[in-house]
């Protein structure tokens, strides 16, 4: 049981954490803080907190844990504002899609305290944000990834870890930088190619008539698109590298496409037609046994 834990940033993310917790009966209090006084009040009377605070050092007195679940360029800020107020005994994780650059930062702002921050990335979401897009059972049969520092200790850990299973999450580890090359393969790159291709579709003169036409193959692979255009600016930015890797990988692949729809070879437009379906059809197979299919992830 958690006596009180504190949630920086209570949209799908953070609100979704609390109600799993409070479902599970794993927390007794749980305070939430924010940039908007507006979203915190919607939070309340939700019940996804308890307390909406305005006051960083009267939020962290006496917490076990600290969620940060806002968007990864706001970390700087809220490690700042958080580490003149970090008891011994209070453990920080977040939810950032990026673990680098989180893990530079907070050794930089939290210093001989880095020891009690433990990186954590749920791979679960929705396109919808804000409180009311806040869930419980978001992260049943998910993924959270944490990418725990050599400070860390077992206990500091084992508690974050214990905190994402009660909201029924599955526990992985990799390091931050192995993290970050995954996550910008199979999930940074697809929702940048989303975003690109219906601002193209948008940017048309005939946009209209194409979205009049638009079913569901569009739908599919554009849902993500739906997602907060703030928070993937931030992940853009701060995986920068390795997206940049894909992207080219990316480019290459549709430069050899290109030039085999231009010579008419349809041998090989088919064998790597092939090769995608199949392994497609592999993957599809491996998620249906490991994971329960109830919500659409957004890898936020």
């Amino acid at each position: 049981m958690l006596k009180k834990i504190v949630i920086f940033g209570v949209g799908l993310i953070g609100g979704s954490f609390a109600r799993a917790l409070r479902q599970a009966g794993a927390v007794e209090q749980i305070v939430g803080v924010g940039r908007t006084a507006a979203v915190l009040q919607r939070a309340k009377e939700l019940g996804i907190i308890d307390v909406a605070s305005t006051s960083v050092e009267e939020a962290l007195r006496d917490a076990d844990l600290v969620l940060l679940a806002a968007p990864v360029a706001q970390t700087e800020v809220i490690l700042k504002s958080i580490r003149p107020y970090l008891q011994a005994g209070t453990v920080v994780t977040d939810a950032g899609s990026i673990k680098g650059e989180v893990v530079a930062t907070a050794r930089a702002v939290l210093g001989e305290k880095i020891a009690q921050f433990v990186p954590g990335h749920p791979i679960a979401g929705l396109e919808a944000n804000g409180p009311e897009a806040a869930i419980p059972d978001l992260y049943v049969g998910k993924k959270v990834v944490l990418t725990p520092l050599a400070e860390n200790s077992a206990a500091d850990v084992a508690l974050v870890a214990q905190a994402w299973q009660q909201c029924g999450a599955i526990i992985h580890q990799l390091t931050p930088e192995n993290h970050d090359a995954v996550f910008a393969a199979v999930s940074h790159l697809p929702h940048l190619l989303a975003f690109a291709l219906v601002d193209d579709i948008a940017n048309k003169p005939h946009a209209d008539l194409l979205f009049q036409y638009a079913a569901s193959g569009f739908r599919d692979f554009t849902r993500i698109a739906g997602s907060s255009p703030e928070m993937w600016r931030d992940i853009s930015l701060s995986n920068q590298d390795a997206i940049l890797t894909e992207l080219d990988a990316y480019i290459a692949q549709l430069t050899r496409f290109r030039a085999q729809l231009a010579a008419g070879d349809g041998a090989a437009m088919q064998a790597m037609f092939a090769n995608a379906q199949q392994a497609r059809q592999n993957w599809q197979r491996s998620i249906e046994t490991a994971e329960p299919q109830h919500q659409p992830d957004g890898d936020k």
